[in-house]
C-alpha cells in the first residue's frame, strides 16, 4: 500500500483534442500511462491527481476518461486543474461518480482527505504575484484560491497525522521562484511536509520548483515530466 502522484492526464477519450501536437514525447501518451500504472500500482494503493484530468467541456461527456481512470488500479484522489472545464459542484461529482460505479475514485474540493498516517490537502491554486500579466483579476482569483487552500488545510488538524500533503494543479510561486507567496506561507502555517504540483509543460520544466525548501519537499508531477510514471510519494 503506498501513496503516488501524477498529474496533467490530459485524457481525450471523449473529445477530439490530441496532445501530440505539443510535441513528439505525448505521442501514445494514454497508453504510456496506462502501461506505466499497470507496472507500479496495486489496487490497495493511492494515486493523487491534481488537475487536468480531461478535455471534457462537460461532466455527462467525460464518461470514456473517468471509465479509463476507473479501469486502472488503485484508489484515484482527483483535484481540479484550469483545464477541467466539467469540474462542478462536490455534491454533484460525488453522485456522477456513483451513478457510474466509478468506486474508486474520489474528489479533493474544500476538503481532506486521510491516508494511514498521511493527510492530503489542496485546491487548484493559481498564478503568483509577479508572475508575466498577473492582473487585478488574476489577483482576486490568486486570493480565493488561498482561502481555499486554508479551509483544506485547517481541517487536517481534526486528524492526528504525521505527514500533511498538499496537492496543488499551479505552482506554489512564480517562475522566479519567489518563496514569499501566499500559498507558501500556508504551506509553512500548517507545517506542510510534501506540496505536490503540476501545470509545466516542456519548456517550463525548467521553472520547476523541485527539492527541499525550508522544510518542505517539493515535487513536480506533471506526467510529461514525470515520462509518464506516477511518482512514489510514502509506502
Amino acid at each position: 500500500m503506498a501513496l503516488y502522484a501524477i498529474s496533467d492526464l490530459h485524457l481525450s477519450l471523449s473529445v477530439d483534442k490530441p496532445m501530440d501536437i505539443f510535441g513528439d514525447k505525448w505521442n501514445n501518451y494514454m497508453e504510456l500511462i496506462r502501461q506505466n500504472w499497470l507496472k507500479e500500482i496495486s489496487d490497495e494503493d493511492y494515486v493523487l491527481i491534481p488537475g487536468d484530468v480531461s478535455w471534457a467541456t462537460y461532466l455527462e461527456q467525460s464518461y470514456k476518461d473517468f471509465e479509463y481512470i476507473s479501469n486502472l488500479p488503485g484508489i484515484k484522489i482527483i483535484s481540479k486543474g484550469n483545464h477541467d472545464y466539467w469540474w462542478t459542484t462536490l455534491s454533484k461529482l460525488n453522485k456522477y461518480i456513483k451513478s457510474n460505479n466509478f468506486q474508486n475514485i474520489m474528489f479533493l474540493h474544500n476538503n481532506c482527505i486521510s491516508y494511514k498516517n498521511v493527510v492530503i490537502c489542496g485546491t487548484r491554486g493559481w498564478n503568483c504575484p509577479d508572475s508575466d500579466g498577473f492582473s487585478q483579476e488574476d489577483e482576486k482569483i490568486y486570493l480565493r484560491e488561498l482561502q481555499r487552500l486554508e479551509l483544506s488545510l485547517a481541517q487536517s488538524r481534526a486528524y492526528n497525522a504525521d505527514v500533511i500533503v498538499a496537492a496543488l494543479h499551479y505552482p506554489p510561486v512564480n517562475k522566479n521562484k519567489d518563496m514569499n507567496s501566499g500559498f507558501v506561507e500556508l504551506l509553512k502555517k500548517y507545517n506542510v511536509k510534501v506540496c505536490i504540483y503540476g501545470h509545466l509543460h516542456g519548456d517550463s520544466h525548467k521553472n520547476a520548483l523541485v527539492g527541499e525548501y525550508d522544510g518542505i519537499m517539493y515535487h513536480l508531477v506533471a506526467c510529461d515530466y514525470l515520462n509518464f510514471k506516477p511518482l512514489k510519494l510514502f509506502d
